[in-house]
């Protein structure tokens, strides 16, 4: 059984957490690079996550601050799918992973960090992706600096 292990995420769970939602940006534009927001759509936008599982991991969240599905426009839904094609085709072209996991980690059970505002991952995987240093020292080998993604992100079309 192939598992995604991600104990420096310790940092993210111990980092003292900020007033306000992180997913709450708004739609100004000026501080998109500062956040890593890759793109923006009508009712969406993708981030970088700050704290990744892997190389690529991205969220893709709603402008409005919605808990769960319940709250959920359909048209909110159809344009972070849309959003989230996007995603994996971009991901696709700079990165060449060999599978993705995706989804929403809903409630603190399953693993959500934030809870109060509905969001997507998109994770990129590799083949040996958790390898020794991961599993015994706890730690993860990030090839890529955030900024380095952001720019590929924000420079293919997808």
């Amino acid at each position: 059984m192939d598992r995604l292990w991600a104990p420096w995420r310790s940092s993210y769970v111990s980092t003292k957490k900020r007033r306000g939602c992180i997913f709450c940006i708004g739609k100004d534009r000026k501080k998109d690079a500062g956040l890593f927001v890759v793109r923006r759509a009508k009712l969406s936008f993708s981030i970088l996550n700050i704290f990744p599982y892997n190389n690529g991991h991205v969220l893709i969240a709603p402008y409005r601050h919605i808990k769960n599905f319940k709250g959920l426009r359909d048209e909110e839904m159809l344009d972070m799918m849309r959003l989230l094609r996007q995603t994996k085709i971009a991901l696709d072209k700079i990165l060449k992973p060999d599978g993705y996991n995706i989804g929403f980690n809903i409630g603190r059970v399953s693993g959500a960090g934030i809870k109060g505002h509905i969001h997507l991952h998109i994770v990129p995987r590799w083949n040996g992706d958790t390898n020794f240093i991961t599993t015994i020292s706890g730690s993860k080998v990030i090839s890529q600096s955030l900024k380095v993604l952001y720019k590929e992100l924000k420079r293919v079309k997808a």
